[in-house]
């Protein structure tokens, strides 16, 4: 007791010492509209047919702050057995309502955590999941990468972004059962009646099986890093929007023999638009400023 009154009167005397609580805020969109399941969106990729999305969720990782000197400062995460463990967290925009049936009727859009106390002016973060931790056994993995709707297989790990549309028919419904069969983890299909989807994950992971997890770094991480130099928790909020993403994918087609939509494959041509956009190189087009995640 006299330790823990000491500690209470030392950090007391030395602020420097404690922590402050910050809450990281993200908004998901889509072509500048605010996300729902129940809509409907137009303008969305080079195609003229409306979309509806059936997932829209992706894992962050590594945050932190940046303090004036430019020094990245960790978040330390609450460790809140649902959507945050150790320095990973879910996003998760969908609700299971409307046409993201096979969704997750809670959502989460925020990072909460702690960090010393001190002068901070912008954030980082990166869009992925770990190597350490990409490559286990979701079945007993805790929560929320015990998600297995957000998992390939051992051998590729995580998928890092699941946004997934379908084109409209004439009746207002999506072409695309919001079930679709995954085969080799990655999907398959050579036409959009399973929907155009956006899959970004590490690939070219050296490993004997799809049920083993590779000993080395993937050949293509696909990690993204965001940075905001200028960036206060209190009043700015992180934007999420894939439309500039797939603005030159046509999301009513699909290359041949190929998974439906951007699987992040490097024989994936739906693809040569969309990763460089993530601010990933691809194959020969190198990457460009990322246009998923900005602030306001």
């Amino acid at each position: 007791m006299k330790r823990f009154l000491l500690s209470a009167v030392f950090l007391a005397a030395h602020p420097a010492f404690a922590d402050q609580p910050v809450e990281i805020t993200f908004a998901a969109e889509l072509g500048g509209q605010p996300f729902s399941c129940l809509e409907t969106y137009d303008g969305i990729g080079a195609g003229t047919a409306p979309v509806q999305v059936l997932d829209y969720r992706m894992f962050v990782s590594e945050p932190a702050l940046i303090t004036t000197d430019g020094t990245a400062v960790p978040i330390a995460l609450e460790q809140d057995g649902a959507w945050q463990v150790e320095n990973v967290a879910l996003l998760d925009f969908e609700n299971a309502t409307g046409s993201c049936t096979n969704g997750t009727g809670a959502t989460n859009m925020t990072l909460r955590g702690t960090v010393p106390d001190g002068e901070y002016t912008g954030l980082s973060f990166a869009i992925g999941v770990p190597f350490d931790w990409n490559h286990g056994d979701p079945t007993v993995a805790p929560s929320p990468l015990n998600l297995t709707a957000m998992f390939w297989n051992w051998r590729a790990g995580y998928k890092f972004i699941k946004f997934e549309t379908s084109p409209v028919a004439g009746d207002g419904m999506n072409k695309a059962s919001a079930a679709h069969s995954e085969g080799d983890g990655h999907g398959h299909g050579d036409n959009a009646s399973s929907g155009w989807f956006l899959h970004l994950g590490s690939t070219m992971c050296a490993a004997p099986s799809r049920t083993e997890a590779p000993s080395e770094a993937c050949a293509n991480p696909n990690v993204m890093q965001v940075a905001f130099d200028a960036f206060d928790p209190a009043s700015h909020v992180v934007v999420v929007d894939p439309a500039p993403v797939i603005a030159d994918a046509d999301l009513a087609t699909n290359t041949p023999e190929t998974s439906p939509g951007c699987m992040s494959f490097p024989n994936d041509s739906d693809c040569n638009t969309v990763l460089p956009r993530l601010g990933l190189d691809f194959n020969a087009f190198g990457a460009e400023d990322q246009l998923l995640v900005s602030k306001r």
